[in-house]
Formats: structure tokens, sequence, C-alpha cells
């Protein structure tokens, strides 16, 4: 009777043992369909994903229009997202179908700096950009604390000389090792008629280095009260395309020889007036911007003057103009006023 009751029992164990590997068998199973399935359906995103931008991006095409722009710039971002999903699975996968959310890369994440400031800056500047340092960009730990708890990232920027590794670019490599502050660009040579590709490509290397909300360019001759400048971006509405400077307009010198000579005058109409644009003293565009800039370059007509030639990149696009009075520098510091002249 024991021997029977013992079988029993041993038979039932062995029915439970072989139940527990066959759902441990189908939950296998269906989890290895769920992982191939995502990773299937994210493949062939990828992969149309990439042939709209080697469509768009100059198979057989050579302008861009604004609508591919955008698309462009959604398209890349869809990919990032893609890319972190494959990864996702893939650890998942590695750790039995368990993905783990909140690993140490989820739970400090890096995080999107507010503003990316270029002061655009030249050879036989450096008294200025010593006076910039100590009155309000900071040096050493204290520019390293206002990047990572403030979320403003300073650079001085400048190009190359016209011959190429000279004194001139000694000085500025040597200063840079010092100071680390300065965005060299060194597809660029310094000249001053060509400031308005130099702010080009400020903001599209910009683009491309730095993660922001936003991107301002502001001279080396401009103070800025730098807790001011970043309350009032910080409040502004999170508007995908933002232009925002102290807007104004102006006369077009058509005779050759005065200072603000502008060369293409004649297509500014009879009256010689200059669409609305922020002032080149200092100004700022949203990163959707930036990265309009950096994928149309090469397109962008530029003018005698920087802040002629960002304005005219944004009039016909869908672009929010921000007349922001306290962007108005003047020659001295006044009362709600963000920055200063020398």
């Amino acid at each position: 009777m024991q021997k029977r009751e013992s079988g029993v029992r041993f038979m039932g164990m062995v029915i439970r043992s072989r139940i527990s590997v066959l759902l441990f068998s189908m939950f296998s199973a269906f989890a290895s369909l769920y992982v191939a399935g995502r990773l299937w359906q994210d493949a062939e995103n990828r992969v149309y994903l990439a042939k709209e931008l080697d469509r768009i991006t100059g198979q057989g095409k050579s302008v861009l229009s604004v609508a591919d722009s955008w698309k462009i710039i959604e398209c890349r971002e869809q990919q990032k997202i893609l890319s972190g999903l494959e990864m996702e699975l893939a650890a998942a996968r590695q750790e039995g179908f368990v993905s783990k959310l909140l690993s140490e890369t989820d739970k400090s994440p890096k995080r999107r700096s507010l503003v990316v400031i270029g002061i655009l800056t030249g050879f036989g500047r450096k008294s200025n950009r010593d006076a910039i340092r100590k009155a309000w960009m900071g040096t050493g730990t204290t520019l390293k604390k206002m990047e990572d708890q403030k979320g403003i990232v300073i650079r001085f920027v400048i190009g190359r000389s016209s011959n190429r590794g000279d004194s001139l670019d000694r000085g500025i490599d040597n200063e840079n090792a010092l100071a680390n502050d300065i965005f060299i660009l060194d597809n660029h040579v310094e000249a001053p008629e060509e400031l308005p590709n130099k702010t080009k490509l400020f903001f599209a290397q910009a683009a491309e280095h730095w993660d922001a909300r936003y991107y301002a360019k502001v001279n080396d001759d401009v103070y800025v009260n730098i807790d001011a400048f970043a309350d009032t971006l910080a409040a502004q509405v999170d508007k995908p395309r933002l232009y925002i400077g102290c807007m104004r307009s102006g006369e077009v010198f058509s005779e050759k020889g005065k200072r603000w000579y502008e060369p293409d005058w004649w297509k500014f109409g009879d009256g010689k007036t200059y669409f609305r644009h922020a002032s080149g003293e200092m100004f700022v565009i949203t990163k959707a911007l930036a990265k309009f800039i950096s994928i149309n370059k090469s397109l962008l007509r530029t003018y005698a003057h920087d802040d002629i030639s960002v304005g005219s990149w944004f009039i016909g696009l869908d672009v929010k103009h921000v007349d922001e009075k306290k962007f108005c520098c003047s020659s001295s510091w006044s009362t709600g006023a963000l920055c200063s002249g020398v």
C-alpha cells in the first residue's frame, strides 16, 4: 500500500515538472517571437527612414524644399528613438526578456542644455575676450558649473588664419589650451567680409556639437546679464521655431565705399529699406532653426551683414519672430536690459 502511494506521488511530481517545463518553454517562445517581431518592425522602419533621407538629401535633387528640411530633422530624431529601442530590446533578450528600465544610464540621462552662446571674436581681440571672461562669462570651474547647473554653454567663436598654422593660429590654440573656452571653426578663414558665413557656420556646427533648446549669437563687445538672459529664455513658450531679438529695420546703403554698403541693395526695392530682423549685437534661435541652417547651409544666401543674412533665411519660413526689447543693447546698462555695448 505504501509503495502504491509513493508511486502516485512520484507520478504527480513528474507530471507537475513536465507542465512547468512546458509552460516555461511556451513563455520563452512567445517572448522570443515578441522580441524578434519588434526588432523586425524597427528594422523595417529604419530601412524606410534611411531611404527617405537618401531620397531627400540629394538623390538627383539639387534643392531642398522647406517641408523636406523639416522632414529630415524629424526622420533623424526618429532614427535616434529607434536606435535606443533596438538597444533596449537587445538588452532585454540578454537578460531573459526582462528589460532593465531603471539601469544606471536611464537614471541619469544627459540633460539638454538651455542655450549655447557663441561670442563671435577675431584675431587681435584677446583684450575683449579677457574682459568678458572677467565680467560675465567666467573661467575654469565657474564656467563648468554654469554648464552643469544652469545648462548655459558659452564659447568664443573664431576661424583660422588665411596663412594656416601661422602665429595667429598658434596664439588661439595656446589660449584655448589654457582657457578651454574657444570654439574653433577649422574650415572657416577669418576676414571681416566673411562674418555672415562665420555666423552661419557657427549655428550649423553648434547644432551638431551641442544639444540645446536655444542657440545665441553675441558680439565680443557686448556684456550680458547672464542670469536675466537665462530667465528670459526659460520663460519663452516652448515653440519649435523661435527667432528672438531686438527687431528693427534700416536703410540699405547703395553707395560703394560707405561703411554699411550693401552690394545687393537693388534686391530690397525702391525704398531701399531692410526687412525686419534681429539686431546683430545679440539674437537667439531655437534648435529646429539651427538644424535648418545646418542642413541648408550650402543654399542659404548671405548679404553684407550677418544679422540681415540670418533674418533673410527665416522670412519665408513658419517662424515666430519675437521682438524682445531687453535684447536692445545700449552703450550702458539700462533698467530691464539684458546687455550693454562697450
